[in-house]
C-alpha cells in the first residue's frame, strides 16, 4: 500500500516538473461559457507549444510575413486568446476580467503599457513576465462598452514581436504602438536672424 501511494506520489511530481516549467508567463484563463451564449461574436483560441509547431509548419519560409511569424511561433510554448463581442454595453461581468488582472499582480509580471481613453471608453493593459533579463510571458487586456479581449503569449516575446503575430494564431489586432516605427520628427533648419 505505502509503495503504491510512494508510487503515485512521484508520478504526479515529474507529471508537475514541466507544467511548472511551462507555467512562466502564462496566465489562467477562465473559458467564460456563459458568454459563448451572450455574445454576437466569439474567439477561443487555447494553442499550447505542440499545436502551435503543427499550426506553424503551415506557414511558408517564402513569404517574408510568414517566414517571420514562424522563427516567432518557434520561441513559443502557447497562445491563448479570449475575445467577445456583445450588442450591448457592459454584458460582460468586469468582476471576472478583474480576477484576471489581479494574476498579473504577481512577481514576475510588470505593466508595460496602459491606455485609456474616457471618449471612447476603452482600456488597454499590456503585462510583460520577465526573469532575469528574458521575457517569458506577454497579457493584453482590452475592454471597451462592447467587447473585451484577452491575450496570453507564453515564451520569449518581445513587445516588437507582437506586430507580427497580430492577425496570426487567433491573436488580434490591437493596433500597440512599440515606438519602433515612428519617424523621426523633422528638425527646421534655424532662420537667419535680422540684423
Amino acid at each position: 500500500m505505502n509503495a503504491r501511494i510512494f508510487l503515485c506520489v512521484a508520478l504526479l511530481g515529474l507529471a508537475a516538473g514541466p507544467v511548472a516549467a511551462q507555467s512562466r508567463g502564462q496566465i489562467k484563463l477562465p473559458e467564460f461559457p456563459s458568454l459563448a451564449d451572450k455574445a454576437s461574436e466569439s474567439v477561443v483560441v487555447t494553442l499550447d507549444q505542440k499545436l502551435l509547431g503543427f499550426a506553424a509548419s503551415w506557414l511558408s519560409d517564402k513569404d517574408p510575413e510568414e517566414a517571420k511569424a514562424k522563427q516567432i511561433v518557434n520561441s513559443l510554448t502557447g497562445v491563448y486568446v479570449r475575445s467577445y463581442t456583445f450588442e450591448k454595453d457592459y454584458a460582460y461581468p468586469k468582476a471576472e476580467i478583474d480576477a484576471v488582472r489581479r494574476q498579473l499582480d504577481a512577481p514576475g509580471w510588470s505593466r508595460i503599457v496602459e491606455a485609456r481613453s474616457k471618449h471612447e471608453q476603452s482600456d488597454v493593459n499590456v503585462f510583460m513576465y520577465v526573469e532575469g533579463d528574458k521575457a517569458h510571458g506577454l497579457a493584453i487586456i482590452a475592454s471597451e462598452p462592447r467587447e473585451f479581449t484577452i491575450v496570453n503569449i507564453v515564451g520569449s516575446i518581445r513587445l516588437e514581436d507582437l506586430h507580427d503575430l497580430e492577425g496570426n494564431f487567433g491573436v488580434p489586432k490591437l493596433d500597440i504602438e512599440t515606438g519602433k516605427e515612428a519617424p523621426a520628427p523633422k528638425q527646421e533648419a534655424p532662420k537667419p536672424r535680422k540684423p
